[in-house]
């Protein structure tokens, strides 16, 4: 072998790689201790790109096609190198190739439920899974971030730390959502469309990334949730509490008037003694002050009702829960205002829910 046959074995004169994986994220080309000479031929295939590393500092990027190594094309390697005249003599530099498709159908989970702020119901503990579909989008961010100098980077490597940071950004950007708890449980499609927006902007930032798709397929509420939603179900298929009271006294006399149809009898009289009440509260304030008649027990159990009450006070004048009252204000069939994450009903109101 002669000494320009020895010198030319010694430089990089194609540089290629295919990928026969589908899991491949970066791959760093073996350049065997070799230098890439000048006008050495760059192939990027289709869903690939380039980025060339100097001494630490990141430089040119090629996208997909064949490119000549010359002074033109690698600008920045020229500064970072200090090339006076342009690009003469070989050079070595690490070359890696980024996967720039869209990989599908990773699985994302919390391992521990994640805290959430409800207005509803407090601090509420989730559970949540699902699957998404991601692409990179910012190589050098990628690479410093997430692959290093990783020379074969694949994505079994990634998905535990991507689920991981995956769920911190989920929780984010859930607290910032301010979605309810009975909605999270209840709208997994719309819920997910509209973390994507949120989710987006941090994973390019920090990693590099954009999601295509992030889908919710499950998530696990607290029991106290559950009971919500379903007596929200319940109001909406019978369509007010009155109806929903006369139902479960139907369901009572079936049973004989115990268990839940018991207790949905035990509601219905409740609820007319209260109405019975304030009846005669009202008419005992229609009365003249001058000449009134001696109060009756009802008329006495009315005029104790305060003008503003608390949920709680609502459910103690009906004779029911306050969780029923709080079913009954997020179904609209009781009037109330909210304040904050809090409930207040006039009497005035009280008193046409029982008309």
């Amino acid at each position: 072998m002669g000494l320009m046959d020895f010198i030319k074995s010694q430089l990089l004169e194609i540089i290629e790689w295919t990928d026969d994986s589908r899991d491949t994220l970066s791959y760093r080309f073996p350049d065997d201790d070799k230098e890439i000479k000048r006008g050495a031929q760059l192939i990027v295939r289709e869903s690939q790109m380039v980025q060339f590393v100097y001494l630490g500092q990141f430089g040119d990027q090629f996208g997909p096609g064949k490119h000549s190594l010359v002074t033109d094309n690698i600008p920045i390697l020229s500064t970072l190198r200090g090339w006076k005249y342009g690009f003469e003599s070989p050079f070595k530099a690490d070359v890696y190739y980024v996967t720039t498709r869209l990989f599908t159908g990773n699985k994302w989970g919390t391992s521990n439920p994640v805290m959430v702020r409800d207005q509803d119901f407090g601090i509420v503990r989730l559970r949540a899974f699902g699957t998404y579909d991601f692409k990179i989008v910012d190589a050098p961010k990628f690479l410093k971030e997430v692959a290093g100098t990783d020379v074969h980077f694949r994505l079994d490597e990634f998905a535990d730390v991507m689920r991981s940071r995956l769920v911190s950004v989920f929780s984010e950007a859930l607290a910032e959502s301010r979605v309810p708890a009975l909605d999270i449980a209840t709208r997994y499609s719309e819920l997910g469309e509209a973390l994507l927006p949120l989710i987006n902007p941090v994973i390019k930032a920090k990693y590099g990334l954009e999601m295509g798709s992030f889908v919710i397929e499950n998530v696990s509420v607290p029991p106290e949730v559950e009971q919500a939603i379903d007596k929200r179900s319940s109001m909406a298929a019978v369509g007010n509490l009155n109806d929903y009271v006369k139902f479960q006294m139907a369901q009572g006399l079936e049973k004989g008037g115990s268990g839940v149809g018991g207790l949905g009898a035990e509601m219905a009289v409740g609820i007319s003694i209260a109405k019975e009440m304030m009846s005669q509260g009202l008419a005992a304030q229609s009365t003249p002050a001058a000449a009134p008649p001696a109060p009756t027990a009802g008329a006495a159990g009315a005029s104790a009702l305060p003008e503003m009450l608390t949920p709680a006070d609502a459910a103690k004048a009906l004779g029911v829960s306050e969780s029923d009252v709080l079913a009954s204000l997020d179904a609209g069939d009781l009037k109330g205002k909210r304040i904050g994450t809090q409930w207040r009903i006039t009497r005035a109101q009280l008193n046409a829910f029982l008309q």
